[in-house]
Order: C-alpha cells, then structure tokens, then sequence
C-alpha cells in the first residue's frame, strides 16, 4: 500500500528521457497544466450543504495502494456503504487484500469526517456479512467542527526528499492523539539509530519486491507516464506526483524498464527516508479485515493532522508487504506477535502534484 512508488528515472536518465521527450513531441503526452486544472475540480471545496455524492468525492481522496482506489459505494439519504472492489486487487504485492481493506479504512475516515462537518454526523461501523463492507450512517446533527477536514482535498503522499527539520514536541503530540483510535497502536520513530534499523528493514523488502518478477508486472500495470493517460484512467501512480518528467507512455515504460533496478530504488529510499523527521508504524490489536480498517483510519488521520501542521508523508510499506520482514519490525517496535499494518514516513518537504481520481459516477455501486 499505498502510494509509495515513486516512478522513474533517476541521474543521467532525466536528461537522456528529456531530450528524447522533447525531440519526440510531448504533445503525445498531453498537459500538465490541463492535467492539473483537472484534478483540482476532484478536490474542490465542499458547499455548505453538500449533496451525497459531495461526501463521496471527498471519501475517494483517501490513499489507497499504488492509487488503485478499490472501493466502490453504495447510498441512500440516512447510509453510504463502502465496498471492497475486488477487480482492483493487486494480488502479488496485497494477497490477502489487508492493504486494500486499509485503503477502505482511509476512505471511511475522511467519509466521516466530511459528514460530521456538514452537519451530518457519521458513525463508521464494520459489516462482515459477505465480502465486508463498512456502513457510516448519516444521521442528523450540529457540526463537528474538525481541523482535519480543511487536509482532506489538500493531503497528498509526497514520495520526494524532505528537508530533515525536526518536529517539535508539541505537534508530535498533536500527531499522536489524532490518529488515536482503539484498536491500534501507534509506534513514533524519531531517534536516528532506530529510524536506521527500519530503513535496513525497508531496503530489504525493496530488494526482495524488484526481485519478483511477478511484483513488477503488477506495478508496471498501475504506473501512468503521461498526463493523458493519468487522466484517462484516473487512477495508478503518476510519474510527476513523485516529481519525475512526464512523457509519452511508450517511452515511460521503456525508460522504466532501463532505470527501475533494486539499487537505484534503494539508494532513493535511504536518501528519503535520511531526509525524513521520523517514522510512524501502526498496529492492530487483531490481524483480521475489521482491524484492517481501524488502522486504515487511523493512518488517514494521522495524515491529516500532519497535513493541518504543514508536514508531508509517504509510505514506506515494504516491511509490511513482505511477510518474512513482519516479526523483525514487530520485535523492533516492541510489539512482538504483533502483525504491523502500515510503515509511514513524515517530515517537511514540497508539495508535487496531486494524484488523479476516478469520478464519483465510476465508483458508485
């Protein structure tokens, strides 16, 4: 999970992929610009009296993994339901949908929030019944007035070097009590040895992830090189939201095929996470879907807040993703037998483009 990539293509690979962009007609691509204006109307405002669908809009900003957004959403006046969209699984990286489920988590979290701000309060419940779904029923109310709802349209992951600032105590506990559900544990990461030790666990995944040719054919699936197809698909990982060149699709997945090695990737992850102010782990108390979801909302929430408090964020699953690696990063936090949930790194560091989404029309069941 979720939206951790950050595609192509580094050092001299830049030059000879803008050269080549540039001899080649990057109209083929399409606009950046137009690209950006496009997404900004997915991350409008909401009215003061929104209708359901609004509340929807603002459900699918959530993160999910690789921007897949599998959720679809099923509503009446008094309920919205948030259901699994299983043709969006990514099977090699996710097998047993725990990511995906998280990423339903993040959905319902900004879900309720929104509904709660417009006077709309929402209470957020797990429905196992079937393939499971999660029931936020809408009832009547004055506002709850939450400055998480203001990050909501503003949070992005930013999977990009941050300037290594420290976080002052004062907002780590902002942090901390935000994202403070039951059911799940949060671990805050910001001596240096023990970021290291998780930066260790991080590289290790990595490494064994790109080893996988099966990982590669289902990333390479969800990458978008051009803003044309970001567009078209509203979904996947865009090459500029991780502030690499746009450029024909063709050529994007040539120029990945080339530069996507382990140790570039690497070399990425240990500069990113060296620049990072710490690192957050959350943990379920169960490993089951229900849990799941608790720890997808509260990460949402933890991304908020960081948002609200001008912080950046990015995921850094790989210890998660790759079972073998689970038991060291438990043990590492002080949590052993535990199963951690999400690996997440934070700091200060500059905004890059937002990811697309799909319209509410494409999600509605």
């Amino acid at each position: 999970m979720i939206e951790r990539r950050q595609v192509l293509i580094g050092g001299g690979g830049l030059v000879i992929a803008g050269v080549a962009v540039s001899y080649l007609g990057i109209r083929q691509a399409g606009s950046l610009d137009q690209y950006n204006d496009a997404v900004a109307v997915t991350r409008a405002a909401l009215s003061e009296q929104p209708e359901i669908a609004d509340f929807i809009r603002y459900a699918t900003l959530a993160a999910s993994g690789h921007n897949t957004q599998p959720w679809r959403f099923r509503a009446s006046a008094r309920k919205i339901e948030i259901l699994p969209d299983l043709t969006r699984r990514t099977p090699v990286v996710d097998p047993d949908d725990h990511h995906l489920f998280v990423s339903l988590g993040c959905a319902a979290e900004n879900l309720g929030i929104a509904a709660s701000e417009r006077g709309r309060p929402g209470h957020v419940s797990f429905n196992p019944a079937a393939n499971a779904s999660i029931d936020v029923m809408l009832d009547q109310g004055a506002p709850l007035r939450s400055t998480l709802f203001d990050a909501i349209p503003q949070r992005q992951s930013t999977r990009g070097d941050y300037d290594g600032r420290q976080v002052s105590a004062s907002d780590m506990k902002t942090l901390a009590a935000a994202s403070s559900i039951p059911g799940v544990d949060l671990v805050l990461i910001t001596e240096r040895p023990m970021i290291d030790r998780v930066r260790d666990l991080v590289v290790a995944g990595n490494t064994t992830q790109i080893s996988d040719p099966a990982f590669i054919v289902e990333l390479k699936k969800w990458l978008r090189f051009s803003p044309h197809t970001a567009l078209e698909t509203g979904d996947g990982l865009f090459s500029a939201a991780s502030g690499s060149p746009v450029m024909p699709d063709w050529l994007g997945t040539r120029g990945f095929d080339w530069a996507f090695t382990s140790r570039a990737e690497n070399e990425k992850y240990i500069r990113q996470i060296a620049t990072s102010s710490g690192i957050a782990v959350f943990v379920a108390e169960k490993d089951d879907r229900e849990h799941w979801v608790l720890a997808g909302r509260a990460c949402q929430r933890f991304a908020l807040q960081a948002t609200a408090l001008g912080l950046k964020h990015a995921y850094i699953n790989q210890p998660v993703e790759v079972a073998k690696l689970r038991p060291e990063l438990a043990s590492l936090i002080g949590l052993p037998g535990r199963r951690p949930d999400i690996v997440m790194r934070f700091g200060y560091g500059p905004t890059l483009p937002y990811s697309a989404r799909r319209p509410v029309s494409a999600v509605l069941a």
